[in-house]
């Protein structure tokens, strides 16, 4: 069983930066893909990041490559989202969500993901 809980969200003004990190529970969460998504008010939700179970390979939307790093460590079943240079348009709930059958094809997908986290509020300020 996977269960997902995210921390680190908060205000913070544009430029500014925020970690945010979801820990897993279980004792499965290396066997699992790990990605982040984010959804603002009226808007669907988004995929932002995802890695592979060894955390060896990373993939990004191109609206936050070069600013976010996404990373775990399947020691303490932990994933992060180191956010940089944020923009108030990067306000949104974040996701923490985990995918047993990852694949390129479809991890930018809600859908093919398996459980998902609470989400934590990011508000960033102009």
């Amino acid at each position: 069983q996977v269960q997902l809980v995210e921390s680190g969200g908060g205000l913070v003004q544009a430029g500014g930066s925020l970690r945010l990190s979801c820990a897993d529970s279980g004792r499965t969460f290396s066997r699992y893909a790990m990605g982040w998504f984010r959804q603002a008010p009226g808007k669907e939700r988004e995929f932002v990041a995802a890695i592979v179970r060894s955390g060896a390979t990373a993939y990004y939307a191109d609206s936050v490559k070069g600013r976010f790093t996404i990373s775990r460590d399947n020691a303490k079943n932990t994933v992060y989202l180191q956010m940089n240079s944020l923009k108030p348009e990067d306000t949104a709930v974040y996701y923490c969500a985990a995918e047993g059958t990852f694949t390129v094809a479809t991890m930018r997908r809600p859908g093919a993901y398996d459980y998902w986290g609470q989400g934590t509020q990011v508000t960033v300020s102009s």
